[in-house]
């Protein structure tokens, strides 16, 4: 069974307070875009995305270091290291994202070494199929004088 977010909260960091300061730690210029309330701040957020943040830029930090190389790992990946424009677009994306589109690329690069390695079999050459399917073939096949006439509807009267 899943442990609710509060039983997580207590368990990795005792109470939200101590979670609050972590995040925050770990939120600085070089990882994270400061997009949060400046009223309510961190500490008006739920559990659940509290953690999650953490999980994401702990991890995000162990294997990037900054944002920077994040954006430059995924520009490689898709082949586009020359593009500025794409870059500065990246550059206005949160950190999540930029793990997901790093996740996907990884992924793509994956399957195209292997998509290339395999060679395309020959195609059969197959019997043409007739034009018309079967049903419309026996509709042609049957003479004018033993379809049905067509019932015109009734005018309605107007009023």
């Amino acid at each position: 069974m899943k442990k609710s977010p509060v039983l997580v909260v207590k368990e990795r960091f005792q109470s939200k307070d101590k979670l609050v300061e972590a995040v925050q730690k770990l939120a600085t210029e070089d990882l994270w875009l400061d997009r949060v309330n400046g009223e309510k701040g961190l500490a008006r957020v739920t559990n659940k995305k509290l953690v999650h943040l953490h999980d994401t830029l702990t991890d995000a930090k162990a294997r990037f270091g900054s944002r920077a190389k994040l954006i430059s790992a995924i520009l490689e990946l898709n082949k586009r290291v020359k593009d500025q424009g794409y870059e500065k677009l990246l550059g206005s994306y949160p950190l999540p994202r930029l793990l997901d589109l790093h996740a996907s690329a990884a992924r793509a690069a994956k399957k195209a070494p292997a998509a290339s390695a395999k060679p395309k079999p020959a195609k059969a050459d197959k019997p043409a199929k007739a034009a018309a399917p079967k049903a419309s073939a026996e509709k042609a096949a049957k003479p004018a004088s033993e379809a049905k006439p067509k019932k015109a509807a009734p005018k309605k009267a107007k009023a």
